[in-house]
């Protein structure tokens, strides 16, 4: 992908109500847009942003505000994607974390021994909250900031260790 082709959000969306700006905002943040400064946005202009830009424009229309949107090019180096790649790195730090935490309620219900099919749906919700959650940030960065491999890997891990917590489940409660 070439990394010099923007699109920049110019966004304005009336104060009050504020439920619209923060609808926005979410919006823009969900999409993986890169916060510029003073209501401006930039996303990669790639086809996997094009819906995220589009809920923007349909948010900031029903609060009475608009989007304005800019195809744009950097003209010297690549700091729009230093900083774009940044933000997704920080993501996948807090992904990471939470695939840590999955890790330790695992360790802790076998510590105390709690093989439950109530603890085992809540596990495996847990992880399926994992798998959309590293789809999306997947999807966002375009760009492949550094630590996206060990989180491929990380979730694999918690697949694999919720797979071992189901078969020791299977035999507590069946006693096989």
């Amino acid at each position: 992908m070439a990394d010099d082709k923007w699109l920049v959000l110019v966004v304005r969306v009336p104060s009050g109500p504020s439920r619209h700006r923060v609808a926005v905002w979410r919006e823009l943040r969900r999409t993986g847009a890169l916060s510029l400064g003073q209501g401006a946005w930039a996303v990669p202009n790639v086809p996997g942003f094009a819906g995220g830009v589009a809920r923007v424009g349909e948010l900031a229309a029903r609060g009475e505000g608009e989007v304005i949107t800019l195809d744009a090019a950097e003209r010297d180096g690549s700091r729009l994607v230093e900083m774009f790649t940044a933000e997704r790195e920080e993501e996948w730090a807090e992904f990471l974390a939470d695939c840590g935490k999955f890790d330790a309620e695992i360790d802790k219900e076998i510590r105390i021994g709690k093989f439950t099919m109530a603890e085992l749906e809540e596990e495996e919700q847990s992880l399926e909250r994992l798998r959309r959650w590293h789809r999306d940030l997947k999807a966002r960065d375009v760009f492949g900031a550094p630590s996206a491999g060990e989180a491929e890997q990380r979730l694999k891990r918690c697949a694999e260790r919720l797979a071992d917590y189901t078969e020791q489940v299977f035999q507590a409660l069946h006693q096989m």
